[in-house]
């Protein structure tokens, strides 16, 4: 194969991608659209819902929340050991967690042990992973 050919094919390839993410037309189904105008997202909640998934792209927070999931609580010297990263990290990531209600924690003694917030995120961590799991398969 010769390299003009390779390059005209993927230019080829590229733009009948693009074209498969455009309708041909510019018809718009005015009923549907009509029909789903009043449940969109408002401004807040589409800024916490990208928020919430913003904090979840992060494979640091996303092992600390699966090792939450399973243990139910953690304390933060537990949660250092068991992900191998240091306390200063661990603490930076947990703060950022809870500020979104991801996890809470609780105080006893010198400890500090972090919890899920609630049965939400556990379901969220549980259907992403069946989700990622189903695509190796």
């Amino acid at each position: 194969m010769n390299t003009l050919s390779h390059i005209d094919d993927s230019a080829t390839t590229a733009a009948r991608a693009a074209d498969a993410e455009v309708c041909d037309t510019e018809t718009v189904h005015e009923d549907l659209v009509r029909a789903l105008r009043p449940a969109n997202l408002g401004g807040w909640e589409a800024t916490r819902l990208a928020e919430l998934f913003a904090a979840l792209a992060d494979p640091t927070r996303v092992r600390m929340v699966d090792a939450l999931a399973r243990a139910d609580e953690l304390c933060v010297c537990d949660l250092c050991d068991l992900l191998d990263l240091k306390q200063s990290n661990v603490s930076h990531q947990l703060r950022l967690l809870r500020s979104l209600r991801l996890v809470k924690n609780r105080r006893a003694g010198r400890n500090v042990y972090y919890s899920l917030d609630d049965d939400h995120v556990r379901s969220l961590l549980r259907q992403g992973l069946d989700h990622v799991r189903e695509d190796a398969r």
